[in-house]
């Protein structure tokens, strides 16, 4: 379990939980699979997706910079802040001037609350099971950072925007907070992440498209170059039996040293991608393996 290491840029499509998009990859690519950053159930978009030894990497892609295309309504909140929970409040549609008065209000780093409805632990359980059960929960604040809030369209009570944020942000509570700043009520309808980091939307393949999802496996090496806190290291023939044993190589040539580093990519002389190490400690995470494409099916 665990040899195809591979990172893959997969569309999720609404409608399924970002859990159970993931089946169709642990049966065609590997069976241990992980993702950097969940969609709600409702949400479409972009899923960075793991496999294999390259889960171990999951820190990398986790704490990347993510954009959305939102939409919000205007008029109404909803318990969960999406279109799958129950109106909770209502109020007169804001004018689109006074959205547009609003939005500079949350660029910037600000504090936010998350939503109740979320899979944040409180003391030991989810904050989403307390809820239905429930029980009152009261949700820390946590800085978070909106780099850009762009509105595309405003028609019949519905804001659609491109939105910029940092990790860990909750669109649905900045649908809730503009509502609230614009003297209405809001939640969010829908929503698509189009990228995730260096990452596009338009990268991202269909896991149920079983050729195209094997295909991409092939592009693990280029996309692992991306990310700004690898650095790029060429290891000799002479190292890689050590390597492939699972040891730390003696002595390697630099490539790409990131000012960021926290893992490097140990390719071998023909540029085949061998393994990745935790350049601070100095030990293998993640050995390369070829992918069997015999276990497809």
């Amino acid at each position: 379990m665990g040899t195809n290491a591979s990172i893959l840029l997969i569309n999720k499509k609404p409608g399924l939980t970002s859990f159970s998009s993931l089946n169709d990859i642990k049966r065609t690519i590997d069976p241990k699979v992980g993702h950097a950053g969940t969609l709600d159930k409702f949400a479409r978009g972009l899923l960075v997706v793991l496999t294999g030894s390259m889960t171990r990497l999951n820190v990398l892609f986790s704490t990347m910079d993510k954009t959305y295309r939102a939409e919000i309504q205007f008029g109404m909140e909803t318990d969960t802040l999406d279109p799958e929970g129950q109106v909770i409040a209502t109020a007169a549609l804001p004018s689109f001037e006074a959205i547009q008065k609003a939005i500079p209000t949350f660029l910037g780093t600000i504090e936010q609350q998350p939503p109740q409805y979320s899979a944040l632990h409180i003391n030991g359980k989810r904050a989403s099971d307390l809820a239905r059960s429930g029980k009152e929960v009261e949700m820390a604040k946590r800085p978070i950072t909106v780099y850009r809030f762009i509105p595309i369209s405003y028609e019949q009570g519905i804001l659609i925007a491109d939105i910029h944020v940092s990790k860990g942000t909750y669109i649905r509570s900045l649908a809730r907070d503009l509502g609230l700043a614009a003297g209405s009520r809001a939640h969010l309808i829908g929503l698509e992440r189009t990228s995730i980091g260096p990452f596009s939307l338009t990268e991202a393949v269909d896991a149920k498209e079983t050729e195209t999802l094997v295909a991409s496996v092939s592009q693990t090496d280029e996309r692992l170059s991306r990310v700004d806190s690898v650095s790029i290291f060429e290891i000799g023939e002479d190292e890689l039996f050590r390597v492939a044993n699972g040891a730390f190589p003696n002595s390697c040539k630099i490539l790409r040293q990131s000012n960021n580093e926290l893992f490097g990519a140990l390719y071998s002389t023909d540029g085949v991608l061998r393994a990745v190490a935790d350049m601070r400690e100095g030990r293998l995470i993640a050995q390369i393996h070829p992918y069997r494409k015999e276990i497809v099916g």
